[in-house]
């Protein structure tokens, strides 16, 4: 163990846990992922037939569409990989063997899939009975739609979400970005961590189930409670906020920003800002309740905002506002790549992926002060570490490795 750990550099908070990562694509990858950036030894596990498809999703390194995924990269850095056929005989033995010395296991099958393949959660408790088993699916391991099959957009349709989005005189949207993978990656962290804490306090380990779909309910702000208490059901707002104004997208010389002063403090420091402190107390507009009232937003304030900032660059705004009021530049990606918070933050990291270039890609969020995380590291290739792994953790000896390969289990 000391030598898989020594090999990846890893001394984070998570320095000495042992994470298997059976997943494939983002939610469970990503997941384990972030495991790694904070201390773990993550050995990614990959059928040698059929590894995880997004190596073959764009990006490409160095534009080769059959070289490394920069996708692939991004989801699984900092990890080990080996290769291991479940579907033989041999294959299964060899993960029951590193379960024994692992903390954490993390699949994203569907349900019972692992289960028919003879190493589901009730078959490895009896092997390692402090085994974190950390399952992320569609729809959870249970209830009458535990087995189909879902994707990040089955979701964000089931969750709710995907009504809410968009404008009110147009279909629905889904959100922008993969947010039912991303979500429950953010959950099943949550609770592995949990479920570690407690299998080291006491031993015992336990299923983590977390479903994309649940965890995309949870996402949906204040939707459940407006229904349950008001019987409101959300609906599309475009950009603005279901009850607070001016909090949205406004036109300025360059593009859009997004203006957030709908308290009283922040209204009138923007008045006075622009030259018009009267506004902060016009009778119409003077408080919060009033400039909500869709008639009185449309007519006045709305025109107010639009008027003051249309001679302004998003620049210009966020300076003139400073530390004063919210006020935000949408910025595309190329602008968050070099914005000098994200850089100050460290969001952006490069890794040297020798002949391939170097990568750059998002960094870690999480900042911990005394063991902070190190997410500039490259991901595995197939199997790359299949031996060391083999060797250090399930102890197997070169020429037991070669039969496994003999068998084709490896």
């Amino acid at each position: 163990m000391t030598g898989i750990a020594d090999a990846v550099g890893t001394r984070g908070s998570l320095d000495g846990v042992i994470v298997l990562d059976v997943s494939r694509v983002v939610a469970g990858p990503y997941c384990s992922q972030i495991l790694a950036d904070l201390g773990a030894t993550v050995i990614k596990v990959e059928n040698p037939r059929d590894p995880d498809y997004t190596r073959t999703f764009p990006p490409f390194m160095n534009g080769d569409p059959d070289g490394f995924s920069a996708f692939y990269a991004q989801y699984n850095r900092g990890k080990q990989g080996i290769t291991i056929d479940l579907g033989t005989a041999e294959g299964k033995q060899v993960l029951r063997d590193l379960v024994a010395k692992a903390d954490i296991l993390v699949e994203n099958f569907r349900p019972g899939t692992m289960d028919k393949l003879g190493v589901g959660y009730s078959s490895l408790k009896e092997i390692n009975t402090a085994l974190v088993y950390t399952a992320i699916s569609g729809y959870g391991q249970t209830g009458p739609l535990s087995r189909r099959p879902a994707y990040d957009n089955t979701a964000q349709a089931a969750g709710g979400l995907w009504s809410m989005n968009g404008y009110p005189d147009r279909p629905a949207v889904r959100v922008g970005t993969i947010i039912g993978d991303l979500s429950a990656t953010m959950f099943g962290v949550i609770g592995t961590l949990a479920a570690l804490r407690h299998a080291e306090r006491t031993g015992v380990g336990q299923l983590v189930d977390v479903a994309q779909t649940d965890s995309v309910v949870a996402m949906t702000e204040t939707a459940v409670v407006d229904y349950t208490v008001s019987g409101k059901v959300a609906g599309q707002l475009g950009n603005q906020h279901p009850f607070v104004r001016p909090y949205e997208l406004f036109p300025c010389k360059d593009g859009f920003v997004f203006f957030g002063g709908y308290t009283d403090k922040f209204w009138r420091i923007t008045c006075e800002m622009f030259g018009q402190p009267e506004f902060a107390d016009d009778p119409e507009i003077d408080t919060m309740t009033k400039r909500f009232v869709d008639e009185v937003y449309e007519r006045r304030v709305r025109p107010l905002i639009n008027g003051w900032f249309a001679d302004y660059t998003k620049a210009e705004l966020e300076t003139m506002a400073g530390d004063r009021v919210p006020m935000t530049a949408i910025k595309s990606m190329d602008e968050v790549v070099v914005d000098e918070q994200t850089l100050a933050r460290e969001m952006i990291v490069d890794v040297d992926y020798d002949e391939l270039g170097t990568l750059r890609m998002f960094g870690q969020p999480i900042k911990l002060s005394e063991t902070p995380a190190t997410p500039a590291r490259k991901a595995n290739q197939v199997g790359e570490h299949t031996d060391s792994v083999l060797e250090h953790i399930a102890g197997y000896s070169e020429s037991h490795i070669e039969k496994l390969r003999e068998f084709g289990a490896i």
